[in-house]
């Protein structure tokens, strides 16, 4: 940049140098080089202010000051977003130089803007640009920063907070009528101040009464309202702040603040809602403390005080306006936790649960306004509002559950009488209240309909008329959803009634549930049906076959061609798979029974995935590929999902079904030999091939390598990160049974981890697939499999351990480190005799003897965050050990000495490590390595 130029910015240069740096920077901007000039500038020319000097830092001083001055005399205000920059760059200097070289920065703010208004607006801005500095939670201050916002704080309450606060009294008294904008901006500096200087300076009759006098003035009041919440938030003497907040509180009763019927004004209600909430809570607060104390008398004065207001929160909590109840929440939550302490309630206390009970089930009500169909922030805002009285029910429910269960009975019952006429929002809310009583009155198991027998013989009436009203059939998706998730919350019902499972199954199936008209419905229903059917599997087995022909059409493989919506998406139709596999394992048939119904099951997906797969095979377009093969990967996932339903008891052999899951296997696998779509295609058969293991067990052998070979072909190093884990499982599953697979594949698979960790990608790629080849080796090691490694010829071998070793000390990976300690440690336990491979002692003394000492210390190797890979250290230490003395003699007499570690912590090391107490080496290795670290 033209440096000649830039110097006409200094608000002292003459009209030439300021004429030159305006005409430069218009240039500038039209030119098509002006971005890498600014570039270049940026890159360059960034100085830290601590690298000026002294000269240099008194001049951005002098410079800041000019600029204030000079906006006092522009005929126009500076642009808001420059304001708040000026403030952000006049507090960052602030923070920077007011314990040091400018002790006096704001009185020399305050001498220069006065009352002016521009100046007032300037001097606002900067104090809350410093509050934010040295106050805002929200900002991450590190431990030092920290301390210095301490320190400046403590140094402004001894040397200017008085003034300041004397200046925002005379700010308020001259512009509270003729300037609302400054005022307000006053009093969120107050607002924001007050939580960390002295009270009283605030609190106070002078600025209290100025603060209420706010309050009757519509441009002010919203603004005072949240200044006098942060007064009473404040934290001070529970009997003092009870005195402040009755104080208010007369006040603001007399001046006709508590008639809220009579106030239109939302958007104040909703601030005043939050100042009576942290009144309330202020009270509460009080009150804990007394009583913890042992002061019963004040303590039963706050008790009367919080009661007072409960008038006052219930007509908040009941407002129209979902805001304004909100705010009020907290209050009313925290007096129902006092309830709950007292022994005995008195009639009005009682009368106030009521009425708190009542509040909450009108307020839980939808409104006209609400889109089910496509919900946006209000509808949000709503659900996170119907959350906030979910807790305040639960709390109910603790102080009184009889009377809990008595209400919403008592709602449930008349709304359900009159479904048909009623309002949609009305019976959806009544539903949703039987609902919420699962949470409020929580039992084991969802035991509700055993124990005791009131509560019991309540839901169970309610359940009944809930199945048997015939309100499934509501024309509303609430009503309907809130129905079907009723049913499956108290699904021990129809163990103690199962006469209505019929009629809930067929609302589940038809027009109401899984072929309703709206695909949200549809998709939630799908899900709950299925949990409904595993839950109540005993009871099923007469509907089995019924079911199971009902949902034919919803179990079709919807081929991309077709142009057919389906019903269901592919997502749902894995819960409906599901269910029927659970519907065929847990039915009562014999094997031979099951497995028929298992291959009606299974064959339709079977025929169409080798009909696609042709055709796949056959496309050209690449649109066309890719849904054909995500058709595939759904056949494939349908396939899967189904064998879920198997378990210890009811296995695939039990049940006769291991045939058709073969069947399975062989029509899936071809796809791993198609060139077109892998990463799709091999995901959905890996997934299905783990669900294989586990379910066919050593019937699944077979396939292993001629699925790996494929799988290797071609591959990146996402596909072999999740190829690995199906070799770790079946390793670590078959053992001894897969070491010829293993040892015929293992060099194969390692050629291919190294050829993709060689291509040049992404950091964090390699770093995952290093773990997972280190992983790989640990299910070898860790499974006695270590000749699999043994019989790859000593150059493979030595290859394998110097990587391992690598793995212990080059890479900063934790992770992988302590993987690496591990196999290591497996190695010298199995190979550390005479037995072991040739030449294995020396690559103890060689490498790994000092990988253990050469990793932490590195200046990498975080001690204090290493706690795992000490782990794996100190059983990596404890086996050289058990090598008997001639490891010991080499650390003691060659090794150590060799790293100039002092003879006498030598000494230490080998004692330690001698110790037949290994707890003792344990707790020597951590401080062995920190005094050894240079």
């Amino acid at each position: 940049m033209d440096e000649q130029a830039l110097l006409g910015l200094n608000p002292n240069a003459d009209s030439d140098f300021r004429q030159r740096a305006l005409a430069y920077f218009e240039q500038l901007k039209i030119s098509p080089d002006a971005w890498q000039v600014c570039a270049e500038a940026l890159a360059q020319r960034t100085y830290r202010y601590s690298e000026l000097t002294t000269v240099q830092q008194q001049l951005i001083r002098e410079t800041l000051i000019s600029w204030l001055q000079a906006q006092m005399l522009n005929p126009q205000p500076e642009k808001t977003f420059i304001r708040n920059k000026a403030a952000q760059v006049f507090a960052l200097l602030f923070v920077t130089e007011y314990l040091t070289k400018w002790p006096k920065f704001f009185f020399d703010i305050l001498s220069v803007v006065d009352l002016n208004p521009r100046g007032v607006d300037l001097y606002l801005r900067i104090l809350m640009a410093i509050d934010s500095e040295l106050v805002d939670r929200d900002v991450v201050h590190t431990s030092e920063e920290a301390r210095r916002n301490t320190l400046i704080k403590d140094t402004m309450r001894e040397q200017c907070i008085p003034n300041l606060v004397e200046s925002w009294y005379q700010i308020l008294q001259n512009y509270q009528y003729t300037n609302s904008e400054v005022t307000c901006q006053c009093l969120e500096v107050v607002g924001a101040y007050v939580s960390w200087i002295d009270l009283s300076l605030i609190a106070n009759d002078r600025f209290i009464n100025m603060l209420l006098g706010h309050m009757s003035i519509e441009v002010l009041r919203e603004e005072a309202c949240d200044c006098l919440f942060e007064v009473v938030n404040k934290g001070m003497d529970p009997v003092d702040k009870m005195k402040l907040v009755e104080s208010l509180c007369q006040v603001l009763q007399s001046a006709g603040f508590f008639s809220i019927d009579q106030e239109e004004d939302v958007d104040f209600l909703a601030r005043f809602s939050k100042l009576v909430n942290g009144m309330g809570q202020s009270l509460i607060v009080s009150w804990s403390k007394l009583i913890k104390n042992g002061d019963i008398k004040n303590a039963q004065e706050a008790l009367q005080a919080i009661e007072t207001k409960v008038a006052l929160m219930l007509q908040l909590l009941i407002h129209e306006d979902d805001d304004i109840s909100s705010n009020i929440i907290g209050f009313c939550y925290d007096y129902l936790h006092i309830l709950k302490q007292l022994t005995v309630l008195s009639d009005q206390q009682k009368a106030n649960v009521e009425a708190i009970m009542l509040a909450v089930m009108k307020k839980l009500t939808y409104d006209e306004e609400y889109n089910f169909e496509n919900e946006g922030e209000d509808e949000a805002m709503f659900v996170e509002y119907r959350k906030q009285l979910k807790l305040l029910l639960d709390r109910l429910a603790q102080v009184s559950p009889e009377l809990l269960l008595a209400s919403v009975r008592r709602v449930f019952s008349s709304t359900l009488q009159n479904w048909q006429t009623t309002r949609f929002m009305e019976v959806e809310v009544a539903i949703r209240l039987l609902y919420m009583l699962a949470e409020a009155l929580p039992v084991s198991h969802g035991a509700h309909f055993s124990g005791d027998v009131s509560k019991a013989s309540a839901l169970q009436d309610m359940m009944r008329t809930l199945v048997t009203s015939g309100v499934s059939s509501y024309q509303h998706t609430s009503v309907t959803l809130e129905f079907f998730e009723t049913v499956v919350r108290y699904e021990k019902f129809f163990t103690v009634e199962p006469q209505h499972i019929p009629c809930v199954l067929m609302a589940f199936l038809d027009h109401r549930g899984l072929r309703h008209s709206s695909a949200k419905v549809r998709s939630r229903t799908a899900y709950l049906f299925s949990r409904f059917v595993k839950s109540l599997n005993k009871q099923m087995n007469p509907f089995i076959e019924d079911i199971l022909n009902r949902i034919q059409d919803l179990l079709e493989l919807s081929p991309p061609e077709n142009g057919h919506q389906s019903l269901l998406s592919s997502d749902d139709q894995l819960f409906i798979y599901e269910t029927a596999g659970v519907l065929i394992v847990n039915s009562e048939y014999p094997a031979e029974r099951k497995q028929a119904l298992m291959r009606n099951l299974l064959t339709p997906l079977m025929e169409k995935f080798k009909i696609l797969l042709e055709k796949l095979m056959l496309a050209q377009d690449e649109e066309r590929q890719a849904s054909l093969a995500d058709c595939l990967n759904h056949a494939v996932g349908f396939a899967s999902r189904t064998s879920k339903a198997f378990s210890n008891k009811q296995t695939v052999k039990q049940c006769g079904c291991s045939e058709v899951y073969l069947d399975c296997l062989q029509t899936f696998l071809p796809a791993l030999s198609c060139p077109l779509q892998k990463d799709i295609l091999r995901s959905g058969v890996r997934t299905f091939l783990h669900r294989m293991i586990i379910c066919l067990e050593e019937e699944v052998l077979p396939f292993i390598p001629s699925a790996s070979e494929h799988m290797l072909k071609d591959c990146e190093a996402k596909d072999l990160q999740e190829f690995i884990p199906l070799i770790n499982q079946i390793t670590a599953k078959f053992k001894i049974q897969v070491s010829p697979f293993l040892q015929q594949m293992f060099m194969p698979l390692l050629h291919a981890i190294f050829e993709v960790l060689l291509r040049p990608s992404a950091a964090l790629e390699k770093q995952m697939l290093r773990r997972s080849y280190f992983a790989f080796l640990q299910t070898v090691t860790g499974s006695g499999m270590s000749e699999v490694i043994a019989n790859q010829g000593a150059e493979n071998v030595e290859r394998v351990l110097v990587t391992v070793i690598q793995g212990a000390v080059e890479y900063p990976d934790p992770i992988a480190q302590k993987t690496c300690f591990i196999i290591l440690s497996k190695l010298v336990e199995l190979w550390g005799g005479k037995d072991g491979p040739v030449g294995f002692a020396d690559f103890v003394y060689k490498h790994i003897v000092p990988a253990c000492f050469l990793a932490p210390l590195k200046q990498t190797f975080d001690l204090a965050d290493a706690q795992t890979v000490l782990e794996s250290l100190f059983t990596l230490c404890i086996s050289f050990n058990l090598q008997g003395p001639e490891c010991v003699q080499y650390l003691q007499q060659e090794y150590l000495p060799s790293l100039q570690v002092a003879p006498e912590i030598i000494q230490e090391f080998c004692q330690a490590l001698q110790q037949p107490d290994a707890k003792v080496f344990k707790n020597y290795l951590k401080v062995f390595f920190q005094r050894a670290k240079p």
